[in-house]
């Protein structure tokens, strides 16, 4: 196969002893869930985000900080409720008055990995401008745009939507995610 570059074998063994360490270190924190973590590992790799679906007490938003840890990456985490504005996503500009200039105020996304529990809780304005920011890579405040920091990852949770308050994500929305994952309850064994 002419045209293709290889990979050097030395790069390629860096990467599967970088991805076992990070698999027994989230191990440290997790119990179990190994078809999950895998998954979320993958989406790590190549640059996507994931939404994670499954009732509450199943370990969402221990995974999402230990993915964190493993590459000393900065966590962050936005509670979606009904009453969430875009502006409290992204962040925004305050007059302060002391020194009569704008000071922008960046929201919680300009972080690595972001946890966006029960996105599903969060009227559609709102889902949008958190999607709009996965696309882009970027927040635009006021007209001036301001990178994220890579690696940027956003894990989306999401109740079943048959649980009371919850609204189905567009598939337009749903498009922006790399994977759909269901967690579930472990097996005995690994509950105990």
């Amino acid at each position: 196969m002419t045209g293709r570059s290889s990979i050097p074998p030395e790069s390629l063994t860096q990467a599967v002893q970088a991805l076992t360490a990070m698999r027994a270190e989230i191990a440290k924190a997790m119990v179990g869930q190994a078809d999950v973590v895998e998954q979320v590992l993958a989406a790590l790799l190549a640059g996507g985000h994931v939404l994670i679906e499954g009732v509450p007490g199943l370990g969402k938003t221990l995974l999402v900080r230990a993915l964190a840890r493993t590459f000393d990456g900065h966590f962050g985490r936005i509670q979606f409720t009904p009453d969430l504005m875009p502006a409290d996503v992204t962040g925004h500009t305050l007059y302060d008055q002391g020194t009569r200039q704008f000071t922008t105020r960046r929201g919680p996304v300009f972080t690595n990995v972001l946890l966006a529990d029960e996105i599903n809780r969060a009227p559609a304005k709102t889902q949008a401008a958190l999607l709009e920011v996965m696309q882009e890579g970027q927040v635009t405040i006021e007209g001036e745009p301001h990178p994220l920091t890579l690696p940027f990852m956003v894990l989306a949770t999401q109740n079943p939507i048959e649980q009371e308050g919850t609204y189905a994500l567009p598939e337009a929305q749903l498009d922006r995610f790399l994977l759909k994952i269901r967690i579930d309850y472990p097996p005995a064994l690994e509950e105990v």
